[in-house]
Formats: structure tokens, sequence, C-alpha cells
């Protein structure tokens, strides 16, 4: 690699990691190109276990079996308190598929735009908790409550919505038994978390609060998820959380700094070279 494509190299990296800038410039469009790429393979590599019903099954009973020992196994109850009302069923239709991923990218591209660090921190951690799940999507499949029609479940999503995730079009990037752990609840908390750093409003720190009620709600009473697949989305989320606050407070630091030597080096070298 020449000189000079190495030292543009460097600045612009050197311009990524760095929280301070406020206003999108040229080079963040490589970081919106990766993020979308990012995203992309996440889907994909989670759609790409749907061979394991069998096991997916087994460990769905065993999730039960679990609750019922706790006498937390809600799920059934939920389903059906919310099909006693039409307007609950669209109401968490609409918060399941909306107020997730959607949500996150008109949040995440605000972010992006007026708050870099908390940016930052938002797509680190979620970067790295999806990461993880794709772990326990590929060592543990999970059936969700909708397929499994003994215990009375319905699937709101697909009986009484156009956007199911079960729809054609969206076939390879969803995977039917990634249940553990559950991203929607995961996700939303640190949506939330991250709101609570950033707003200075009341009322963006309520609505954010109100989406993590209404979605760790709705992933129950549309029978795709279990109590547990929360719990192990929340563990699994603030995992990554910590991970990403570190990276903010130490890792990209020390990385600014070592891009800064590089930088200065490569500027010396340069009329030496010529």
């Amino acid at each position: 690699m020449g000189i000079s494509l190495r030292l543009t190299v460097l600045r612009y990296l050197r311009e990524v990691v760095t929280p301070e800038r406020r206003r999108p410039t040229w080079f963040d469009l490589p970081e919106l190109g990766v993020m979308v790429l990012a995203f992309l393979c996440y889907f994909l590599v989670r759609g790409g276990v749907v061979d394991r019903p069998g096991e997916a099954l087994q460990n769905a009973r065993w999730i039960i079996d679990l609750q019922r020992s706790l006498g937390l196994f809600v799920e059934p109850a939920v389903n059906a308190w919310t099909l006693r009302a039409p307007w609950r069923v669209d109401l968490f239709n609409f918060v399941y598929f909306w107020l997730d991923f959607p949500l996150i990218v008109a949040v995440g591209g605000l972010l992006f735009w007026r708050s870099r660090y908390h940016y930052t921190v938002l797509r680190d951690s979620m970067l790295l908790s999806g990461a993880l799940a794709l772990v326990f999507y590929w060592t543990f499949p999970v059936a969700p409550p909708r397929f499994l029609p003994e215990w009375g479940f319905v699937d709101t999503m697909r009986e009484f919505s156009q956007l199911s995730y079960q729809a054609q079009s969206l076939q390879p990037f969803v995977n039917p038994f990634a249940s553990v752990p559950s991203l929607h609840v995961g996700w939303s908390l640190l949506l939330t978390i991250v709101l609570f750093r950033v707003a200075t409003r009341r009322a963006v720190r309520v609505a954010g609060v109100v989406v993590l009620g209404l979605q760790s709600v709705a992933v129950i009473a549309t029978a795709n998820h279990y109590l547990f697949d929360a719990a192990v989305g929340v563990a699994v989320s603030l995992l990554a959380l910590v991970i990403a606050v570190w990276l903010e407070r130490n890792g990209y630091p020390r990385l600014r700094l070592w891009l800064r030597t590089q930088v200065r080096r490569g500027e010396r070298a340069r009329p030496a070279q010529a």
C-alpha cells in the first residue's frame, strides 16, 4: 500500500472513531454502507438455521417445563387475553413489527446526525448482541409458542396481520426457530437506555419506557416468545452494552492515539519518499 493511500485510510479510521463529531461528512458514507451490510449479514445468517425442528421443539418444551416449575408460564393466558379484543391484537402486532427494527433505524439515524457518541454506543451494543445471539440461534434453536398449538397459541401476526414475518418476501431473513434470545426486548432496552442518556425531554424518555413495556408484552401476546427468551435477550444486550461503553471509554481512545501516531509517522515519511 502506497504512503498516500495508507495515510488516507488511517485518517479516515481516525475520524470514524472520534465521537465528538456532530455532523455527517463524506467519510460517513462507508460507515453507513458497512452498517447496512452488517445487519444484512446478521439477518441472512440468522435465517439460515431452519433445518432442526425436532431439536427446536424439544428445547421449547424444556423452557415451558422450566417456567411451569417456577410458576411463570403465563404465555397462554397473555395470548388468549390478547385475542379477546381486536384492538389489542392490532396494537401488539403493530408494536412487534414497527417498533422493533424500523424504530431503531429511525432513532439511529437521528443519533447519527445529532450525537455520534450515543449512536456509536447503540450501534456497537446492537452489533455485539446480534453476534452473541447468532451463537444461541446456532447452538440452541427454540420453537416459539406459535409452533405449539396444543397450548392453544395463535400466531396473531400470521392470522390477523399483513405484516407477518412469515411473508414469502421475508423468508430469507427469518429463522422460525430463533426464539432465544429475544432481541425484540433486548434491543428495545438498549434503545431506552440510550434515549435516557441523550434525551433532555421527559416525554422522549417516557416514550422509550412505554415502547419497552409494550414490546415486552407484544413478544408474548403475539405468541412469538417466552419469558425465558426475553430474560436472555436482556442479559445478552446488557453484556453487549457494557462492552460497547468500555470501547467508547477505553478501546476507541487507545485506537485513536495509535492512529494519530501512525498518521504522524506517515506524514513524516511521505516527504522522504518523495
